[in-house]
Parts: C-alpha cells; sequence; structure tokens
C-alpha cells in the first residue's frame, strides 16, 4: 500500500469512531483528511481551535486563494452551514469547559503508558506547541491518528523519546 492510501486508511477507519452529535477537534496533518470519510448520515460539528465551530469543506483552489481563515494546519478553511467563526478565547473555553467530545491528533510518536509526543523535535524550528495540551485534557475522548513509521523509523515505542505533552 502507497503512502497516500495508508493516510487515506487511518482516515477512514478513524471516522467510524465519531458519533452522531459529537463536537470534534481535527489536528494537523492526517487528522484533516477525515471529513472526507465521515459515513453517510452522521451529523457531527468539527472546530478548529483558531476559530471555527462548524469547520465546512475544504474550500476549493478558486474559493481559497484570497482567504485567509485557515485550520489548525495553516490550509485554507471556511465555515459550513449553521457554522460560526469564534475568537481563540470562546474556542479554547470550548475545549477547556470540556465541551468537545472527541479530539483526533497526529503524533510524532506515542508509547505504551498512553504518553504523546506531538510539538517538537529537538534542534528543528516549530512555531509553539499550539493547542494540543488544551485538546488531550479537554476532550472527552482522544485518538491518535498517524502513521506507525516515519523514515523507517517506529513512531509507537515503548517510552517516547521526544518531548512529551
Amino acid at each position: 500500500m502507497d503512502k497516500n492510501d495508508v493516510k487515506q486508511f487511518i482516515a477512514k477507519r478513524t471516522a467510524q469512531e465519531l458519533n452522531d452529535g459529537d463536537v470534534v477537534n481535527l489536528g494537523i496533518g492526517l487528522p484533516t483528511l477525515i471529513p472526507s470519510f465521515l459515513p453517510e448520515g452522521l451529523s457531527v460539528v468539527l472546530q478548529s481551535e483558531n476559530g471555527i465551530i462548524g469547520t465546512g469543506p475544504k474550500p476549493s483552489p478558486e474559493i481559497a486563494q484570497p482567504m485567509y481563515i485557515t485550520d489548525a494546519g495553516g490550509q485554507p478553511a471556511m465555515v459550513g452551514e449553521g457554522g460560526s467563526y469564534i475568537d481563540s478565547a470562546t474556542s479554547f473555553g470550548l475545549i477547556r469547559g470540556g465541551h468537545v467530545d472527541c479530539s483526533i491528533l497526529g503524533a510524532l510518536e506515542v508509547d505504551q503508558e498512553g504518553n504523546l509526543a506531538n510539538w517538537i523535535i529537538p534542534g528543528k524550528m516549530v512555531p509553539g506547541m499550539g493547542g494540543a495540551m488544551d485538546l488531550v485534557v479537554g476532550a472527552k475522548k482522544v485518538i491518535i491518528a498517524m502513521e506507525h513509521t516515519a523514515k523507517g523509523n517506529h513512531k509507537i515505542l515503548k517510552t517516547c523519546r521526544l518531548p512529551k505533552l
């Protein structure tokens, strides 16, 4: 199976874990593929910590060009029918207040104790840890959607090697 097929497979399988009515936060990377695989008839509210409740479908390239609204991964995003743009304080109030049913995050590593390393590789430039700490504590359910290896190295370990949340 090629790399793109693996990501699609993981996104499709992860989408099956969601329940009707869930408020779902999608993290950077592979989790952003999940909306394409939501089961027919399933109604979920997608939340982006950078200011959208009710995230809509990915905008077409013509619509995305002049837009400055992005998802957590910096990709063009737009609000869906019935959704709203919200400020960061309100967005994190939803997360910290326990109103997110499921947070789906990518990860650099996870370990047998349930630790998650997803924010920094020492020596590499990163913009910051983002909202991951809030999301893993504030969501009722956390799913890590990731490939199991990167560049031939295992990402599921006995103990995380990278800094953990």
